[in-house]
Formats: C-alpha cells, structure tokens, sequence
C-alpha cells in the first residue's frame, strides 16, 4: 500500500511591521460562509466641548475561518488561565 504524502510544514514569520490595533472590548460577532467577524470598540472621549461625552468607536473587526477563531479562543481562555486570571461566570 502507498504512503500518503507528508504535508509540507508552513514556516512562521514574524514581522515587526505588522500592525498593531488596540481595542477595549469586542462589541459583536457575526457569522458568514464560514467565517466569524468580530467587531472590536476602543473608549475614547469627545473634546469637542468641555466635559465632552465618551463614545464607543469601533476601531477594527477581525474576520478568521471559524476553526482558526475556535483556536484563539482556546488559547487565550488557557493563557489568562496561566497568567492567574480566573474566569467566574457573571451573576444576574
């Protein structure tokens, strides 16, 4: 019997340049054909007027394949875990 080929390793790399986007909370998510987009929100202040009021802006959405969602979720939800942030499931 034939041995199936081996899939070719992907390499890594990581670039310096990438971006960075900074966002204080997810304010949505949205599944399509696949894919789960997740809106990220950043708190900022108006200064238009004195005690200008705070809003809600959103300042990128993520979109991944959702296996690749799954797996951040996973891996995130363990690293906090790791880090001493335990999760406890909001009351009311």
């Amino acid at each position: 019997m034939a041995k199936e080929p081996k899939a070719p390793e992907i390499i890594f790399v990581d670039n310096q340049m990438a971006p960075e986007v900074y966002s204080s909370g997810a304010t949505g998510f949205f599944v399509s054909n696949g894919n789960i987009s997740i809106t990220l929100e950043s708190i900022r202040a108006s200064h238009s007027e004195p005690q200008g009021p705070l809003e809600r802006v959103v300042v990128s959405r993520l979109v991944m394949p959702i296996a690749g969602a799954q797996g951040l979720a996973i891996g995130l939800f363990d690293f906090l875990e790791k880090q001493g942030f335990k999760y406890t499931k909001p009351t009311g």
